[in-house]
């Protein structure tokens, strides 16, 4: 006795097997890096805000949170490089976070020698960058890999 339904005949498809050439773990590593760092970037023209209405403080907390992002350029240069070269992604990434990184470096000396003519227009270049890289590296094209 058989105890199966009648039905539809269901053809096997075809097994979509994971890319090894797309990138993951370095992908979300970039990802999560690129988004700690917009945020300390986008906190910057706000802590120099809060300095410029007459809080004092603020402007030690700008200087360390600048720093701090000279030192996490150092680390986002690694997961670039990682996603570059172990995740096969694309490759223009790893020479723009070294050249945010340099941007950054150039801002916070700027900074600290008051050269505020320098100063200002590279912290807004610095803010555009980083909001573009961040918002790419959540695209489907981020996770696509070179061929």
């Amino acid at each position: 006795m058989d105890t199966t339904l009648p039905g539809p005949e269901r053809a096997p498809g075809p097994v979509r097997l994971p890319d090894p050439r797309r990138p993951r773990a370095t992908l979300w590593t970039l990802r999560v890096l690129l988004t700690l760092h917009v945020l300390a970037v986008l906190a910057q023209p706000l802590l120099a805000g809060l300095y410029l209405s007459g809080d004092v403080d603020a402007i030690a907390v700008h200087g360390a949170v600048g720093s701090a992002l000279a030192a996490l350029g150092l680390v986002l240069i690694a997961a670039a490089a990682a996603y570059v070269l172990v995740g096969r992604g694309r490759w223009w990434v790893l020479p723009a976070t070294v050249v945010l990184f340099l941007a950054e470096g150039l801002q916070v000396g700027f900074g600290y020698a008051r050269q505020l003519n320098l100063h200002v227009p590279l912290g807004v270049l610095v803010v555009t960058v980083s909001i573009l890289l961040a918002a790419w590296v959540w695209t489907p094209a981020a996770r696509r890999g070179r061929r």
